[in-house]
């Protein structure tokens, strides 16, 4: 009797599980992702909406019409995307909430996976997926160290290559070149398109940081995690398919724009009493002038 009572509470627990997942246009995409979240066993879908125009928000509807598990959430304007995972939060109901990319795919056995590793201590407050390109191969942003100024400066300029000679201040604190770990292992970030939550965890931490627009909200809530004293952890064997930059590269300097300023924001937050206000300035300098090169390329490209 009591091995059957254990099988029962490992599936309630794997059905106690809100999935919100933030539209704005992602196309026949949106249907796709709230397919699989469904199928894998969600209690709930919460699609919160932010002003799409590209009739997703409407297909996905038409798509699960009857399906009591899915909701829906229109915003009259383009609030963001920790605002609009924040409304997420007010409609949930389970003890864990999943926050997943409308350009992704999750699978029942994945889910499973990562509710298996969030529940498996305490102290583990959020866990992230393999995050995967269609064609299997790792995603950049699914593991990371957490970005300081000095790192991601050496990343954005090319400079990670004289990691070997000044690991310290040239490391790149992109995991994805390291080895894949075999089993569940403890990272100080993990990307914003796959994260799955402990509700104990938002109510001790406190929800996403609205006034990011888009980016680097999922380092801000990372960082707040781990002074929390938040245990994060990737799972290697929970791939979640991400069609990387599916939803923005229609345009791309408006998302650059908010990337370098979410970048800004972040480092004033958690490391700018560190520095000096010459090295402050610099460091304010050093994003402006990335988004200035990215900004460029992105319009020549467009005119070529």
């Amino acid at each position: 009797m009591s091995g059957h009572l254990i099988l029962v509470d490992q599936v309630a627990r794997l059905h106690d599980c809100d999935v919100v997942i933030v539209n704005y246009n992602a196309g026949d995409l949106l249907t796709a992702c709230v397919g699989s979240a469904l199928v894998a066993g969600a209690a709930r879908v919460i699609v919160v909406d932010n002003a799409s125009h590209d009739g997703s928000l409407s297909n996905v509807e038409a798509a699960f019409a009857g399906d009591e598990r899915l909701a829906v959430v229109r915003n009259q304007q383009n609030l963001g995307f920790a605002a609009a995972c924040n409304i997420g939060i007010d409609a949930t109901l389970a003890g864990t909430v999943f926050f997943l990319n409308p350009d992704s795919t999750i699978t029942a056995p994945s889910l499973a996976r990562m509710m298996e590793v969030l529940h498996s201590d305490a102290k583990i407050g959020m866990v992230g997926g393999f995050l995967s390109n269609p064609d299997g191969s790792e995603q950049p942003g699914g593991r990371r160290e957490m970005p300081t100024p000095s790192n991601a400066f050496a990343r954005a300029f090319g400079l990670t290559k004289l990691a070997k000679l000044f690991p310290s201040v040239f490391g790149d604190f992109r995991l994805t070149d390291a080895p894949l770990p075999r089993a569940p292992t403890p990272v100080a970030a993990m990307s914003g398109a796959c994260m799955l939550v402990k509700r104990a965890a938002i109510d001790d931490v406190g929800r996403w940081d609205s006034d990011y627009f888009l980016h680097c909200e999922d380092l801000d809530w990372c960082m707040r995690f781990t002074l929390k004293g938040w245990q994060m952890v990737f799972v290697p064997d929970a791939p979640v398919v991400h069609e990387w930059g599916a939803c923005s590269r229609s345009r791309p300097v408006f998302v650059e724009w908010h990337k370098h300023r979410g970048m800004l924001r972040f480092y004033g937050k958690f490391y700018r009493q560190r520095y000096s206000q010459i090295t402050w300035w610099l460091v304010t300098l050093g994003v402006w002038l990335r988004f200035g090169m990215m900004a460029a390329y992105y319009t020549v490209r467009r005119v070529v």
